[in-house]
């Protein structure tokens, strides 16, 4: 038995992996490096591009509890990632290029795994995953939308900058996290009212990259916004969202500011770090300009500067089986972005999904189709319910997982119910898995 699985990023790795530990040979294709996708900067395997944050760890939150789906249902990305944290508060944050590079290293030491470095134009035959992710090259998207005679979706994604610690102005700048829960992981870089106002000012009025004439109808994805975007919808938009000061304190002035920018650990050597939430198009000396209006930014030095890029995703309501598998052609799953899940732990665990219902269909064995008590079970059941009009990609949320039914006084409590949707979850897996 033998599977191609198209693409090395998130969802083609963990499938990869999946099938492999059952026995199947594969032959992993992956393009880069000897073709770039123009967000990827590395040729390594499994490679994050806009964040270094997988999001929440805690069962509370609903990336949380997807997260630990995965490690009861054998997922070998989430491991490595545990095992590549740096710290980030109560989020999931990694050493990209470390965990990058340890994936790489475990598929390449694995023997029933071929690699092979070159691009897919065209799907194959037989058995196939592909895992080609929102940054599918033109040959193939072109193919799969041929294929399967539907049209290509798409929307626009950004990436946040990334500075070096040493050129932040400690003096002004703070460590902290919100409300002081866990290790004062995050960089705080605090602005008053004034201060504020010229950064905003800045911002609003910064040139843009500008977009092809293809990409002019431009349409973004709501929980990964450019900052620029955000505060063209009001002067407090940012003030409320990424900047939002709540709960961070300066214990240098006892004060809560009118505004505070955060930076995220990127690497293990505490050398690098992002600025939250501030994903940007705007042209390199703009973000510039901008960054060093920051207080404790002024003379910032930046490692990586944002840019945007057009992610395409295939309209899976019409295509796909809760399995991820084809609806026309039973032997062809898909997995990761290109399915329309949204965000780093969804990538994940679709290739995981679909690793191991391919590995199950070349058995004979039932295919595992999870109910919708599960989080992942509610993710594949909503990006393939025939039902949908305008299919967006989505991250995991409670909004999507079957109802609870929970006593009427009991029923604002968002703590209480996140408590018993998570056990829910955790019991319905312990009696399926063996």
């Amino acid at each position: 038995m033998e599977v191609n699985v198209i693409g090395a990023g998130l969802a083609g790795s963990e499938a990869a992996l999946q099938l492999a530990k059952r026995g199947i040979n594969v032959n992993l294709y992956e393009m880069r490096p000897e073709k770039t996708t123009g967000a990827h900067v590395s040729g390594d395997f499994a490679e994050f591009v806009c964040s270094n944050s997988l999001g929440s760890a805690d069962c509370s939150n609903a990336s949380g509890l997807l997260k630990k789906e995965m490690q009861m249902l054998g997922g070998e990305l989430i491991n490595i990632a545990f095992d590549c944290q740096v710290p980030a508060g109560g989020a999931l944050a990694i050493d990209r290029k470390l965990f990058s590079k340890t994936v790489t290293e475990k598929i390449s030491a694995c023997p029933e795994i071929n690699i092979i470095r070159e691009e897919v134009d065209k799907i194959p035959e037989g058995a196939v995953v592909i895992a080609s992710g929102p940054l599918t090259s033109d040959s193939l998207a072109d193919d799969i939308k041929n294929f399967t005679n539907s049209e290509h979706l798409y929307f626009f994604d950004a990436i946040a900058p990334i500075v070096e610690r040493d050129s932040i102005d400690f003096t002004k700048a703070f460590y902290a996290s919100r409300y002081d829960k866990g290790e004062a992981s995050y960089i705080n870089c605090p602005m008053n009212e004034e201060e504020y106002a010229k950064f905003y000012n800045i911002l609003i009025n910064a040139p843009k990259i500008e977009l092809k004439t293809f990409e002019k109808d431009a349409k973004f994805f709501e929980s990964c916004l450019p900052v620029e975007v955000l505060a063209s919808r009001g002067v407090d938009t940012l003030r409320f969202g990424p900047m939002k000061p709540v709960g961070l304190i300066d214990k240098q002035t006892g004060i809560e500011n009118y505004a505070v920018v955060q930076l995220r650990q990127d690497n293990s050597a505490k050398t690098l770090y992002n600025l939250v939430g501030f994903q940007t198009n705007l042209k390199w000396g703009a973000q510039k300009e901008l960054l060093q209006s920051i207080p404790g930014l002024e003379h910032v030095n930046i490692v990586r500067y944002g840019v945007m890029h057009r992610n395409t995703f295939i309209n899976s309501p019409k295509l796909l089986k809760p399995s991820l598998q084809l609806r026309s052609r039973e032997n062809l799953f898909f997995a990761g972005q290109i399915t329309g899940t949204e965000g780093y732990t969804e990538s994940i665990a679709s290739g995981l999904l679909a690793g191991i219902n391919m590995a199950r269909y070349l058995k004979g064995e039932e295919l595992l189709i999870l109910p919708d008590v599960t989080m992942l079970g509610a993710l594949t059941h909503y990006i393939t319910d025939e039902n949908h009009d305008k299919f967006q990609p989505i991250n995991s949320n409670w909004g999507i997982v079957a109802p609870v039914d929970l006593p009427k006084k009991e029923r604002k409590n968002k703590k209480l119910k996140a408590e018993y949707i998570s056990k829910r979850s955790i019991d319905y897996l312990k009696s399926i898995i063996p």
